[in-house]
């Protein structure tokens, strides 16, 4: 009887702070709200995602569930701005800060007002998985990231969400720089904002320029970035989206510098993941044999770089700042993607012979020797230098009736250097073609 009447007791004595009782446990069970890694909801995984991270269901299907990602009453509800955001208050964000990504709505209306033909993340999802893509650990990660035209800034958020430490925003258009210099003035360091457009960088000549055209020196000065050197780790990683206008001529640019250290690598190995074309992908990563597609620009970015696809997006997840349609999938390559890409520079590219200053040779050899796909190697070694072409060869290990269009990227890079330590090839036509050609300007 004791012991029922203290059963009663202990009953009566819960009833005010529990009110609803399933289990004698209910006071020894703390109550947990519900925890976020990065402090940012967990979102659905892609299908189209090409590594670990595909295992996940997929992007959800129905009108329901595209209506609750972009409502703020589901996701973005998780985003409510924190006291970081509140006017007048500068400070870094912490593990528990939260920007606000904005109304999907909203920043979809805004594209428009970019007066060059451009593609947007405003999607969350998209947002949040370039994120896992740039680095899983972006708290403790050391690199400087680049953002190449922003626009609405939903990944400037997600990457400041996910506790990146230092955002340089490039934004090339005026009408999105106030929303983007608002922002930086809430926070305490985390975010810069500079009128640059990064694919317009160091144009040729060396005249006054007007922004967002810039000089990789005055930029990286007004940053304080310093020169590394190219064995250290990777001290700037861009995000952005190739311009669709001349993105092959862009980025046989880039690789150009990339080998004689000028631009943006003269600063170390700095890293790309940008988002191109599905048929340009397809091209960069072409295989000898593909008489067609292998060509000088496959060659250099796939013996500059490790090539990583990271992820594949349908063209209609991006918004454009026009009414132009997504380009369609014309001759034999597929286009129906945006291929998010990985180009990380080789950390031992220039210990084998290969140096800034003789680059311009191995960058004009190449080139010679895929202008034509269907030409006997030696036939081309030997019109630089009259029989050495067998003997080179026979050094490789390579046939000697083997094409230009069967040789790999490292093949080429060994052949030239083997090629630099011969007496025979130091006053060869190659080389006085080379002289020549860099009298001319911007043959790079």
């Amino acid at each position: 009887m004791s012991a029922h009447l203290c059963r009663v007791l202990e009953l009566l004595v819960r009833s005010p702070c529990c009110p609803t009782l399933r289990s004698g446990t209910c006071l020894r069970r703390p109550v947990l709200a519900p925890a976020y890694p990065s402090g940012v909801p967990v979102l659905h995984r892609r299908a189209s995602t090409l590594d670990s991270l595909s295992s996940g269901p997929g992007r959800p299907a129905t009108q329901q569930a595209r209506a609750e990602r972009g409502s703020p009453s589901s996701a973005l509800a998780h985003r409510n701005l924190s006291a970081v955001a509140v006017q007048g208050q500068c400070r870094p964000l912490s593990q528990y800060d939260c920007l606000d990504l904005g109304e999907v709505e909203e920043n979809v209306r805004r594209a428009p007002s970019c007066k060059k033909y451009r593609h947007f993340v405003v999607d969350p999802d998209l947002a949040q998985l370039v994120v896992q893509h740039i680095g899983p650990d972006l708290r403790n990660d050391k690199s400087i990231i680049f953002e190449c035209n922003p626009g609405p800034g939903v990944l400037t958020r997600m990457l400041l969400n996910a506790g990146a430490q230092r955002v340089v925003a490039l934004e090339g258009e005026r009408s999105f720089l106030p929303d983007l210099q608002e922002l930086e003035g809430r926070l305490d360091g985390q975010l810069e904002v500079v009128h640059c457009d990064f694919f317009r960088l160091d144009p040729l000549g060396c005249g006054k320029v007007k922004a967002p055209v810039m000089f990789t020196d005055k930029l990286f000065g007004d940053l304080g970035i310093s020169e590394a050197k190219w064995t250290d780790d990777v001290p700037v990683k861009v995000v952005g989206i190739m311009p669709q206008r001349n993105t092959r001529g862009t980025l046989l640019k880039m690789v150009y510098a990339l080998f004689e250290r000028l631009s943006v690598y003269r600063y170390g190995r700095v890293e790309l993941n940008v988002f191109m074309s599905e048929r340009e992908y397809l091209k960069l990563v072409s295989q000898p044999g593909d008489m067609k597609h292998y060509i000088s620009f496959s060659v250099l970015w796939q013996m500059a770089c490790e090539i990583d696809l990271l992820h594949k997006e349908p063209w209609t997840s991006f918004v454009t700042s026009s009414k132009r349609k997504p380009p369609a999938s014309k001759g034999v390559l597929c286009n129906d993607h945006m291929c998010l890409v990985r180009l990380r520079p080789r950390r031992h590219l220039f210990s084998g012979g290969l140096t800034p200053t003789n680059a311009s040779t191995l960058l004009m050899m190449v080139k010679q020797c895929l202008a034509k796909r269907k030409v006997r190697l030696m036939d081309r070694l030997n019109l630089w230098s009259p029989d050495s072409g067998a003997k080179l060869l026979a050094q490789m290990g390579m046939l000697e009736d083997i094409f230009t269009g069967h040789v790999y990227p490292e093949e080429y890079l060994q052949l030239f250097q083997l090629m630099d330590k011969s007496q025979e090839f130091t006053q060869s036509w190659l080389y006085e073609e080379v002289l020549e050609n860099s009298k001319r300007e911007g043959w790079a």
